[in-house]
């Protein structure tokens, strides 16, 4: 069935889920009209907020997202939150159909005793602050001197990184003020990062590992006993080129005899499952670990030995837990919105005109490229739908999509912000950095951010 006005289409976040949805819209051969619709005043998600700014690598895909909303068929309409500013009821006015990309932004629990400790964080705040996100507080406590991460993903990874790492070596990137003086007085001297299973199981990239032994006066230790290679483990690596990569790494840091002279040191501790964190007065004193064992098939059985670590802080870093979007379903226990390929299920039936793409969809798993078959296999979803008319079509022709859409915010007040506005602050956040020879300075302050997004007047006296 074919449409006599475009196909206008919602999506609620500005990360890559949302922007690759959006730019398989607007490639297909159906005429679509696509706003993207994201909380805070600047795009991207966790590519911005959620990956260590060490990274070079994420400014090749913060650029591509960039040429999508500056390609002028994709409207960017931001610091505006669905629950908050408008809801389903506005969207179903104004469009035909909704694409939830809001991703995974908080943290995954760990049931064990002792996560109540003070000195206890979650590895997501913890990234978010050192990324300048502007809804955590500015100041961060680095207190401790020995710290455990629990998780061995490439989040672990980041946090153990950004944990022993000098500030002199990363002042080429865009952390903001704030975060540099936090980390000035970082006393932190051991990191030790804990995984239950053996190091053919772990989670980290070949990449993001060997950077960990490229920090400056920092040490990568790992013990010869973690390395308990069973059938499983060797199965791994024969079918995994990047799994063999990431154990012939470590393999090398095990054999490697040279002196270790650094003042911080990361250890990475496997065949260590944590069962509870110890505390004294309230505050974290020690991890507790059981050491395991290759069970078969990938899997670890206990051993009864009980190892304890002191520590002065632990960081939880065992995955995300998806973004609840009011007036949308939510499996609690899975942290994401139930869905079939895309379609968004109610009580089991599809939910006609709302769809799902990116870590709320399938759960925090995969990178981008499984980010981008999983838009394309939404928007397919979507324009089958429309194409086969189970899609309403009574929008109004005057009252449907972006200006419409901006009409309602405006009668209430909110202060969006536009494709336009994030390309001002970015110039904005480009400039702050070319005083001290950085590519950007990072703008931290969420109304820094929309004024300077907004040229209000007050922009400059803000920062």
């Amino acid at each position: 069935m074919s449409a006599e006005r475009p196909l206008a289409v919602a999506v609620i976040g500005a990360g890559p889920a949302g922007i690759y949805a959006a730019d398989t819209l607007i490639k297909s051969d159906v005429d679509v009209a696509v706003d993207v619709f994201e909380k805070l005043p600047a795009p991207y998600g966790l590519v911005r907020y959620g990956v260590a700014p060490d990274h070079p690598r994420i400014k090749q895909i913060i650029s591509a997202l960039f040429r999508v909303l500056q390609s002028g068929d994709v409207r960017l309409i931001g610091n505006v939150e669905v629950g908050r500013d408008i809801d389903f009821s506005d969207l179903k006015q104004h469009y035909d159909a909704v694409i939830l990309a809001t991703g995974s932004d908080a943290d995954a629990p760990l049931d064990i005793p002792g996560v109540e400790l003070d000195g206890v964080y979650g590895a997501s705040q913890f990234v978010y602050w050192y990324d300048g996100h502007p809804d955590v507080p500015r100041e961060w406590p680095l207190e401790a001197e020995k710290i455990a991460v629990v998780g061995v993903g490439n989040v672990a990874l980041d946090v153990a990184r950004m944990l022993a790492k000098h500030v002199p070596d990363l002042m080429g990137t865009d952390i903001p003020e704030n975060v540099q003086k936090g980390l000035e007085q970082n006393p932190a001297t051991d990191v030790y990062v804990f995984g239950r299973r053996g190091p053919a199981q772990c989670k980290f990239t070949p990449l993001e590992l060997r950077e960990l032994g490229e920090v400056p006066d920092v040490d990568v230790l790992v013990d010869v006993e973690d390395f308990d290679f069973d059938d499983a483990a060797h199965e791994a690596m024969a079918a995994s080129k990047m799994t063999r990569q990431v154990v012939n790494t470590m393999v090398d840091w095990v054999m490697d005899d040279s002196e270790k002279e650094a003042s911080r040191r990361i250890h990475l501790k496997f065949y260590n499952r944590p069962v509870e964190i110890l505390g004294e007065d309230g505050k974290v004193v020690a991890i507790r670990t059981e050491r395991t064992e290759p069970a078969g098939g990938g899997t670890v059985r206990g051993t009864g030995e009980m190892i304890d670590t002191p520590v002065d802080a632990v960081y939880l870093a065992v995955g995300y837990y998806g973004a609840r979007v009011p007036g949308a379903p939510f499996d609690d226990e899975r942290g994401v919105i139930p869905n079939d390929e895309g379609r968004v299920l109610e009580d089991g039936r599809v939910r006609r005109g709302m769809y799902a793409t990116g870590w709320i969809k399938r759960g925090p798993v995969g990178l981008i490229g499984s980010t981008k078959s999983d838009a394309l296999q939404t928007v397919n979803h979507l324009l089958e739908d429309w194409e086969a008319g189970l899609l309403e079509r009574g929008l109004d022709p005057e009252n449907m999509g972006h200006d419409a859409m901006v009409r309602v915010l405006e009668e209430r007040g909110v202060r969006y912000t536009t494709e336009r506005g994030w390309a001002m602050l970015d110039s904005f956040e480009r400039r702050l950095g070319e005083d001290q020879g950085r590519e950007r300075i990072k703008v931290v302050e969420h109304e820094t951010m929309t004024a300077v997004s907004r040229e209000e007047q007050h922009a400059g006296k803000l920062w």
